[in-house]
């Protein structure tokens, strides 16, 4: 049987990387197409708070499990704190076993646990690229990390035949052969590799 990933390391990082954007970067694009970094990050703390709730399988009254924004106006004036915080009782929240079990519910859909802790890292982790990309620092993750993301993303993209699955990944970009682990699995999810941003 499979060991669970563990959240923390990815969840960690990302917050980290938010600490480094500043309020001037808020409006900059990012591989995610019609997103600016403010709506990304928007999109980050309301998936930390959807999955976290999932892991629990308890939903404060009337939040219900709709999916997260991507909406910089929406951003809290504390942002900074805030966010990172809710990354990292992601990270904890996964840690439990039983957040692996039965069946839960994310962004208005039902599904086992296992596989809403599979997402909830892939999320993580690809948009922790998408930050870095945006403001221009490096990112690398761990061996183990990405092998669990493309454990997740083969399959879906598979079953789509590298047409994208709505609401999760972009139509499959062609990478080199000799591609690292990291780069085969953002272009997986429909992101360009060696995307930069455009110059001013």
């Amino acid at each position: 049987m499979a060991t669970n990933p563990d959240l923390a390391p990815a969840t960690r990082r990302l917050g980290a990387l938010l600490a480094r954007v500043r309020d001037s970067d808020l409006g900059a694009p990012t591989p995610c197409e019609n997103y600016t970094l403010g709506d990304l990050i928007d999109h980050v703390n309301g998936l930390a708070q959807a999955f976290t709730w999932a892991a629990s399988k308890k939903w404060p009254d009337g939040m219900g499990s709709t999916g997260p924004s991507g909406d910089a106006s929406r951003l809290e004036p504390d942002w900074r704190a805030r966010v990172p915080e809710r990354l990292d009782a992601l990270g904890a929240a996964w840690r439990s076993p039983d957040a692996w079990t039965g069946m839960t519910e994310a962004g208005g859909v039902q599904l086992p646990g296992e596989v809403a802790g599979r997402v909830a890292l892939n999320e993580v982790v690809v948009h922790g690229w998408d930050v870095a990309r945006a403001i221009g620092q490096p990112y690398a993750c761990d061996p183990d990390e990405i092998a669990a993301c493309l454990a997740f993303v083969e399959p879906a993209v598979r079953e789509n035949d590298g047409a994208g699955t709505p609401g999760l990944f972009g139509p499959t970009v062609t990478v080199p052969d000799d591609a690292t682990p990291l780069d085969r699995m953002i272009a997986l999810t429909g992101r360009d590799p060696s995307w930069t941003p455009p110059a001013p």
